[in-house]
């Protein structure tokens, strides 16, 4: 199952930015495990979108539970479940060129 986690700034940017270097940490190592597809900031920067994905909700909740984020309290989190019925013919480097890849993903 695919999951949208939306992230929404609480406080002042120069808050979240603080967290900033962890919360990268934190993503990096969703990627290297297979969790996380893509990831990013919303424009204008409120928050941010993360695409996983889970065998189920509960995996997800405890993945945001430990993003550094959220445990300072600088941003909540939505979690929605998607079930993709249509796709088009390309990879995610196709889609989101501008992504940098996370080394070391298995």
């Amino acid at each position: 199952m695919l999951y949208l986690i939306l992230l929404s700034y609480r406080v002042p940017l120069t808050e979240v930015d603080a967290h900033l270097g962890a919360h990268r940490a934190y993503l990096e190592r969703h990627y290297r495990a297979g969790h996380f597809l893509l990831s990013g900031r919303r424009e204008p920067r409120s928050g941010g979108v993360i695409l996983a994905q889970a065998d189920d909700r509960a995996t997800v909740e405890a993945w945001v539970a430990e993003d550094p984020f959220h445990q300072a309290g600088v941003a909540t989190s939505e979690i929605i479940a998607w079930a993709p019925s249509l796709r088009a013919e390309a990879d995610l480097a196709e889609v989101a060129p501008q992504a940098a890849p996370v080394a070391g993903r298995p």
